[in-house]
Parts: structure tokens; C-alpha cells; sequence
């Protein structure tokens, strides 16, 4: 068991899931979000802690999970106003499971351990549901000795951690995930799209694709589980999908290889988010453009 108080910043669906996944294992846990409401709702879960400010967070905990929805965010708590490197707090244990910039992140990483602390790269995947049991898939990037200091916290999160090498390299893995996500959305869609506008069911159609070369985690989860089923309800939205296209595409910019199709996932992607709006959940994507 991890050892010590845990907190988790950034009490969204992804950082609640995580707060009471930490609580249900027995870790005291403190949770911090700007937002009152956020709060509000994470101090109704049994075990959990919560502060309005954000000094408690790096007095009182020993380890420390982000859950923030921008690279810029992640840079703000730790190093702007009232954030860490501003503390007299030493020896803590950032653990950034947002979906950041690597080389943002390589800098923080640098940053952090001039002043004594550490910082471990660990982006999820697996939405609200794996966040809140605890089935995250965590991709994992940092110095050997932080790693192994994260692992006790990672194991308790997730059900598949994978490291997969140095500093931002977990957040270089979770970009090129979601690309490929993003990718796959678009033209199964369309595929789908065509084939049930042709005659054939899309029922049909999951079933021969899943059973063949072309199946993906869009045809055989997000289909049937958010899709088929007309819920929408995934918990993640198109803004935020956009938002991690944008930072793949730069990324892929500054290695100064030709993309493009990466460049027009996220052309599309952007038209797409501007259709639905930045709320709609991001499996909206294969309907194409609202009428």
C-alpha cells in the first residue's frame, strides 16, 4: 500500500474517480479543485478530505496527483502563484496524469527536481468508469527512482502500467494514442456510415469488421458501449479531444517529419468540435457534422 497521504488536484470525473479509488484501498487522501462544486462533490465520498486551499495540498501530502485539463494548468500549480516550487515543502512526489506537452513536461521535470522533488509522467486511459474501479491504463515516463516511488500509487489506480521510458515519454505515448483515436473515430464513421447507407445493418457490420482486420477499440468498445447503444455519455468531451489532437500535431512539428494526415485528423477534428460544440462527448464524432 502506498505509503503516506495522497492528494489528488483537479476533482473532475477523472480526478474523483481517482480520489475514491485511492479511499476504497485505504490511502487518506485530500483532494483540491478551484471550483466550489467540484469540491462539494468529492467531500461526499466516504474517506476523502478536501481543502480550498491549495497550500494544505503541499503541507499535508506526501505524493501528489494532477488531474488537469491543460499542459498550462499543470505549470501553473507547480510553479505559479501559491504552487509547489513557491512552498517551503521538500520531497514531494508529482504524479501527472493529465494529458501534457512532453517537452513542458521534461521542463517541469528538471524544475521540480533543482528544488528537491520529483516528478513521474503517468497519463490514463479508460475514463470515469476505470478511474472510479480502479482498471486505469497508465502510461508512464520518469527517472527510474521516481517511478518506483509512484509505483505503490499507480498499482492502486490502474490495471495495465506500463513505463515506457524517460521524463514526458508517457505523455509522448498518451498523444500518440489519442491521434489514433481521433483517426479512428473519423473514418469508422464514415465507414459505418456507408455501409449501413449501401443495406447493410450496422450490427452487422461491427460484427464482421470485429471479427476481421479492420476492428479497432472504436468498433468494439466504443460502438457498442456509447454508440449503437445512443447514450454519448463516455464522459469525455470533444473540446478536450480537439485540445490533445492540437498538442500531437505540434509535437509532430517539432520532429520535422512530414504528417499529413495527422494534420487533417485535426482539421477535422476542430470542424467537428465546432459543430457538436466543445461539451458533446468526443464519440459524437462518427455521426459526422450536425445537420
Amino acid at each position: 500500500m502506498a505509503a503516506g497521504k495522497i492528494a489528488v488536484v483537479g476533482l473532475g470525473r477523472m480526478g474523483q474517480g481517482m480520489l475514491a479509488t485511492l479511499a476504497r484501498a485505504g490511502v487518506p487522501v485530500i483532494g483540491y479543485d478551484v471550483a466550489a462544486g467540484a469540491r462539494e462533490a468529492a467531500a461526499a465520498v466516504p474517506g476523502v478530505e478536501v481543502t480550498e486551499d491549495l497550500g494544505v495540498i503541499w503541507r499535508e501530502a506526501e505524493t501528489i496527483v494532477l488531474s488537469l485539463p491543460f499542459p498550462a494548468t499543470v505549470e501553473a500549480v507547480l510553479t505559479g502563484e501559491g504552487g509547489l516550487l513557491g512552498s517551503p515543502a521538500r520531497h514531494r512526489l508529482v504524479i501527472d496524469t493529465s494529458t501534457s506537452d512532453p517537452d513542458l513536461t521534461r521542463t517541469l521535470h528538471a524544475r521540480l527536481a533543482a528544488a528537491g522533488h520529483a516528478l513521474v509522467d503517468a497519463p490514463v486511459s479508460g475514463g470515469p468508469a476505470g478511474a472510479a474501479s480502479g482498471a486505469l491504463s497508465i502510461m508512464v515516463g520518469g527517472v527510474p527512482e521516481a517511478v518506483e516511488r509512484a509505483k505503490p500509487v499507480l498499482d492502486i489506480l490502474g490495471q495495465k502500467v506500463s513505463v515506457v521510458g524517460g521524463p514526458g515519454d508517457g505523455h509522448i505515448a498518451k498523444l500518440v494514442n489519442n491521434v489514433l483515436v481521433a483517426g479512428h473515430l473519423i473514418l469508422a464513421g464514415e465507414a459505418m456510415r456507408v455501409g449501413v447507407a449501401a443495406g447493410a445493418t450496422l450490427d452487422a457490420l461491427l460484427t464482421v469488421v470485429n471479427g476481421a482486420s479492420g476492428r479497432s477499440a472504436v468498433t468494439e468498445v466504443n460502438y457498442p458501449r456509447w454508440i449503437a447503444s445512443g447514450s454519448f455519455d463516455s464522459g469525455f468531451t470533444m473540446g478536450l479531444m480537439a485540445k490533445d489532437v492540437g498538442l500531437a500535431l505540434e509535437l509532430a512539428e517539432r520532429t520535422g517529419l512530414a504528417i499529413p494526415m495527422l494534420r487533417e485528423v485535426r482539421e477535422r477534428w476542430n470542424a467537428l468540435t465546432q459543430g457538436w460544440g466543445p461539451t458533446a462527448d468526443f464519440n459524437r464524432a462518427v455521426l459526422g457534422d450536425p445537420a
